[in-house]
């Protein structure tokens, strides 16, 4: 009966309560006479020491009576944390509850209570507990079938800063996804190449590697999503080798073709796979050339089968001349170079490196960064093919080992502002004679290219350089073989004549510089700056077991007319080990000679030679005594 405004029914037992554990009290009630009341889960929170804890909810919600005989079930929910559902909330320092339920209204009525139940109904809560939302939650089905896109935006919009996991099975994904979350993969997704995955908060390859299953498409879509905004400058490749098997069209891979934002991809290595698709294509195509159309040839036969960025072979063709771009419909290619002795029509030959990251697609690229990445070759592939156009491209701390044919190429003007910095490139070609050589580290077709503190190891030729305004500093390059007596090649080569370039604190080991107008469609000196703007300062210069015609810098003229007219070789060491050289410097005039006549403003000063029959000096100051006067001196 109820007696009291307020009528409390408790359980005297201490029912605990515990963190992180929530309890479900139900009551099945029935009036059986008098007033009908109202009725509510209730109850008493203890603490420790046995005192009731205040400020806080001591009931659930109110059910009235409504009939006589008719069983009422009635329930709330009592737990630690604040979370839907919860009615009374008992944190710390609420140990134990004394649990019932409160009769409120009108007095005198008779009710009946059939059932007083507690239940842990923690489980119902396990979702919001735990810090990951699921995807198949939201709708996502993993049977390689259904298109999830709509279930993986939801996940995401529900995760709140939870994790999203990605369980085990296939998720088609048939639009583009962004993870503002941490994101989970135990299953793989796929995706279109023209849609992209964001993980915004765990951008990095092994996480994509997880996501698709396959690191070379991991890294494909990692780069993707670098172009896009992913609120991230760089890509970390965590430390990770991945198995390269073909060429990365990187351009296909970002689905841009510009762009001139700073991005970085660090921490990692590029492993070439061997296979059939690092294999060199070559073609071979007549083609006419016009020296009015310096770096175009016409009439091209079989146009379409020759790719951009062929290397171009064929007579009066210098190195490192590349197809830039074609037009099918025209019959015409556009080189990266001139021509400077090429017939009017000939039969070229064509050769197309397969390069590790394949950057031709882009039609501008600029401003993109590898850092502590190694691309490994092994001897079967090329390392870097730049954008046709774009500028500050950089390698730092990288390695590019065992390129079959190239390092870094260039096959336009993707090279200006060019970086290299504490960087090794290391050739295939380590047990092959000097001259029979065929890789290159790197070329340059644009102007202020920086390459500081790199070591190059034997390659056939170290660098090529065209444009003007080049800075070559703390370098190591050595391409020195197992030959007694053997002949040297070049090391590096300046191809612009006035060339306002400057040659500081290198090592050159075993090869020279070669100075020369290669890449000029009329080489013959006509009214224009001839050799000069080059500084040679603070080098140490040394070969072993060389020819003793051999010399460290060496100009090459391709037309005559030419002449010197500013050079400044000073406070480098010439050394020469087992054999004595001729002389430091020589003109090469197998195609033409300099006008030794107009030389000016030429200063070899401060060197120091060993083992080289004549030193070179110019000024020369010569001591001299006049042993009485005289109109006129012979010295």
């Amino acid at each position: 009966m109820k007696t009291d405004s307020v009528q409390k029914l408790r359980y005297t037992g201490e029912t605990p309560i515990l963190p992180g554990c929530y309890l479900r009290v139900t009551a099945r009630i029935k009036a059986i006479s008098g007033p009908l009341p109202t009725v509510r889960i209730a109850g008493w929170p203890g603490q420790a020491g046995g005192s009731g804890m205040s400020g806080v909810t001591t009931f659930g919600p109110s059910v009235t009576l409504a009939s006589y005989g008719e069983v009422l079930e009635v329930s709330a929910i009592i737990g630690s944390g604040p979370r839907t559902g919860v009615d009374m909330v008992w944190g710390d320092p609420v140990l134990y509850g004394h649990l019932g339920l409160d009769l409120t209204g009108a007095t005198g009525g008779i009710v009946r209570v059939d059932d007083l139940v507690v239940e842990d109904v923690t489980s119902v809560f396990h979702r919001t507990m735990m810090d990951w939302v699921d995807v198949r939650d939201y709708g996502a089905v993993g049977d390689g079938v259904t298109d999830c896109t709509t279930a993986f935006v939801a996940a995401n919009a529900a995760a709140a800063g939870r994790e999203i996991l990605v369980p085990d099975g296939t998720y088609v994904l048939n639009g583009n996804i962004t993870f503002e979350y941490p994101a989970r993969f135990v299953g793989t997704v796929t995706l279109p190449t023209s849609n992209y995955l964001i993980l915004r908060r765990n951008f990095d390859i092994p996480t994509y590697a997880a996501a698709f299953g396959d690191e070379e498409e991991a890294f494909r879509r990692a780069f993707q999503a670098l172009l896009v905004f992913s609120d991230h400058e760089s890509l970390d490749l965590g430390g990770r080798r991945i198995e390269v098997t073909g060429p990365i069209d990187m351009a296909s891979a970002a689905n841009q073709t510009i762009y001139e934002i700073r991005r970085v991809i660090r921490n990692g290595q590029l492993n070439v796979v061997p296979g059939p698709a690092w294999d060199t294509e070559v073609q071979t195509s007549q083609a006419s050339y016009d020296v009015g159309q310096p770096t175009l040839l016409s009439a091209v036969s079989n146009v379409a089968n020759i790719p951009v960025g062929s290397l171009v072979e064929g007579t009066g063709v210098g190195r490192e001349v590349y197809v830039t771009d074609k037009n099918v419909g025209a019959g015409t290619i556009t080189l990266s170079q001139p021509l400077f002795a090429a017939p009017a029509s000939q039969t070229y030959t064509f050769k197309r490196f397969k390069y590790v990251l394949d950057f031709s697609g882009f039609t501008k690229l600029s401003k993109v960064t590898l850092t502590d990445v190694e691309i490994h070759c092994q001897g079967v592939a090329s390392g870097v093919l730049l954008a046709p156009a774009g500028e500050t491209f950089h390698l730092k701390d990288c390695f590019v080992t065992k390129p079959r044919d190239r390092g870094v190429t260039s096959h336009g003007r993707g090279c200006q502002d060019l970086q290299l910095d504490r960087c090794h490139f290391v050739s295939d070609e380590q047990a092959v004679d000097a001259t029979a050589r065929v890789s290159l580290g790197f070329n340059v077709n644009a102007n202020d290219a920086k390459i500081r503190d790199n070591r190059f190891q034997r390659f056939g030729t170290t660098m090529v350089l065209h444009g003007n305004g080049h800075l070559i500093v703390g370098n190591h390059w050595f391409q020195g073989d197992n030959v007694t007596d053997g002949p040297r090649v070049a090391g590096l080569v300046f191809t612009y004549p006035n060339v306002k370039s400057v040659v500081t604190g290198n090592y050159v080991d075993n090869s020279f510089i070669e100075w020369t107008n290669e890449h000029d469609a009329t080489p013959d000196f006509a009214s224009e700056f001839s050799f000069g703007g080059l500084t040679v300062t603070g080098n140490i210069f040394t070969v072993n077991d060389a020819a003793s015609w051999f010399s460290w810098i060496v100009v090459k003229p391709h037309g005559p007319g030419h002449f010197i007219q500013g050079l400044s070789v000073t406070g480098n060491t010439f050394k020469s080990l087992n054999g004595t050289t001729d002389r430091v410097e020589q003109v090469d005039n197998s195609i033409a000679d300099l006008v030794r006549g107009s030389y000016r403003n030429i200063v070899f000063d401060g060197n120091t030679f060993n083992g080289v029959g004549q030193v070179t000096q110019n000024p020369v100051t010569v001591q001299f005594d006049q042993a009485s006067d005289a109109a006129n001196w012979t010295v």
